[in-house]
């Protein structure tokens, strides 16, 4: 835990919050200010800023409470599908350096749109080769 995390103050109870689902590594959380009814967020109990500093089994745990979590929130809100994501760096808009999932239920109708709505940038098709060795060489 580090105390000048507010994601760790929120999991230790020093701070109050809309608790939905805790397991030995989990915390989850309604979202203070929710794009959508049962708005969550899902963060390990372990301090990561990053995305990219978590293990294949703090992932795994991370990842499967997203799992359950949306399942129960697309029943408990009757909501059609869900947006899934991580912002992952302040220039991404991570606001909280904590890592955490969002699950944002979703309904028809509501005036959302897809995770490409969050940049969007035209690419020449030529470019994709180029992109995918770019890639597969930082593997």
């Amino acid at each position: 835990m580090r105390e000048d995390c507010l994601f760790c103050r929120l999991i230790s109870g020093e701070l109050a919050s809309y608790k939905v689902y805790e397991d030995a590594s989990i915390f989850a959380f309604l979202d203070i200010n929710p794009a959508s009814e049962g708005h969550t967020l899902i963060a390990p109990k372990k301090h990561f800023e990053s995305f990219t500093e978590l293990g294949a089994e703090d992932v795994a745990a991370l990842f499967e409470a997203a799992r359950k979590i949306t399942l129960a929130l697309e029943k408990a809100f009757s909501a059609e599908g869900s947006n899934i994501g991580i912002n992952n760096g302040e220039v991404a808009g991570q606001e909280v350096p904590h890592v955490h999932v969002h699950v944002i239920p979703r309904k028809k109708g509501d005036g959302g749109r897809g995770i490409k709505s969050v940049v969007w940038t035209e690419t020449d098709r030529t470019d994709l080769e180029n992109m995918a060795e770019k890639l597969k060489k930082a593997l």
